[in-house]
């Protein structure tokens, strides 16, 4: 297991990919939206916001306006890491349960594409 550590530089290091995107591939795909990475053994959730600019850093505290986020991520610890450096291919990991995402089928491909 992962620790919360880990997953906060994992999160960062995912934020720094993000910036690499072409800034047209971006621009095609990036609908602002806030998002939510819960890891489900660590029991925290971190909080983030896409928009055309970038994707801006996960912190471990919601949103000051107390919405819901618009796409909801529930992940282990080992499977954040993993996904992130690379290691664990998204689809298959969506399709296995090993990721679970609440969020409607256009952002689904938006994120698809981006990742």
């Amino acid at each position: 297991m992962a620790s919360v550590e880990e997953c906060r530089a994992a999160l960062a290091k995912l934020v720094a990919q993000f910036d690499e995107i072409d800034e047209q591939d971006r621009a095609k795909h990036v609908v602002e939206r806030t998002l939510s990475c819960r890891v489900s053994d660590l029991d925290v959730t971190f909080y983030g916001r896409l928009h055309h600019g970038g994707l801006d850093p996960f912190l471990e505290q919601p949103s000051p306006d107390g919405r819901s986020a618009d796409v909801k991520l529930t992940i282990l610890s080992d499977d954040l890491v993993a996904l992130v450096a690379g290691e664990l291919d998204l689809a298959r990991a969506l399709l296995g349960g090993r990721v679970k995402v609440d969020a409607s089928f256009g952002d689904l491909l938006r994120l698809r594409r981006l990742l």
